[in-house]
């Protein structure tokens, strides 16, 4: 799959995972340039459009923030990994899929310095910090994650920048009224992409009661689950 022939959106909705292993493989520019245009398509509180988007692909400086996220990642997935329980019940089969989950996030964090790109996602805030103030940032954060998928490419994004984030807003000089509401890994998947496993849609989408499933909450035939999550 290349830029030449992106796939439908209902595919690549139905099929957008976080993808955290990554060929060597350079994001083109105007690739790259085609996923973030997608994503400052998204939606915003009274279309104000606060979302600015930090690339950072190859150089000095790009190697110095990679190295950053290198520590901070590896320290966040150390303290994940044991206060999740990855290496117990479960977690001690090297086949089952809490091993592998493992396995795959130990890989991330471990190669975290030659990932492609990494993009900020940040928030120009015009007002006082808020809990609403993610409608208008995180749907162009799914939307830059979709496009990448469209494309061929894939991301993952997550929060483990804030362990360094003072030194990494003195390095890319970010202001003081901009929030880094994400990092976001991009790059070229090892393998491929496919259906999600989720849990049944009956068990998420209700009508007009808490708990009440409606009828029509059907799965398409073929759908993978998975029983993952809190309970």
């Amino acid at each position: 799959m290349d830029a030449s022939s992106p796939i439908s959106a209902i595919e690549a909705l139905s099929t957008t995972r976080a993808i955290r292993r990554y060929t060597n493989d350079p994001i083109p520019a105007e690739t790259l340039n085609q996923i973030l245009w997608c994503a400052s398509r998204a939606p915003s509180g009274s279309n104000r459009q606060p979302f600015r988007f930090l690339a950072v692909t190859d150089g000095q400086v790009a190697d110095k923030v990679k190295s950053l996220l290198g520590d901070s990642f590896r320290k966040g997935w150390a303290a994940k990994l044991k206060y999740d329980g990855y290496q117990t019940g479960s977690g001690q089969d090297p086949n089952s899929p809490k091993s592998r989950q493992a396995a795959t996030m130990q890989h991330y964090v471990d190669h975290i310095e030659q990932v492609p790109v990494i993009v900020f996602a940040c928030l120009v805030r015009y007002r006082d910090a808020s809990p609403t103030e993610g409608a208008s940032i995180y749907p162009a954060c799914q939307n830059l994650l979709i496009a990448a998928r469209s494309l061929g490419f894939g991301g993952a994004l997550t929060m483990w920048h804030q362990g360094v984030e003072a030194e990494l807003r003195e390095l890319l000089a970010i202001p003081d009224n901009v929030a880094i509401s994400a990092c976001i890994t991009l790059g070229k998947p090892q393998g491929s992409h496919g259906p999600v496993r989720r849990r049944p849609i009956a068990e998420l989408v209700f009508e007009n009661q808490w708990g009440a499933s409606p009828s029509w909450a059907v799965d398409p035939d073929g759908t993978r689950f998975t029983s993952a999550g809190p309970k």
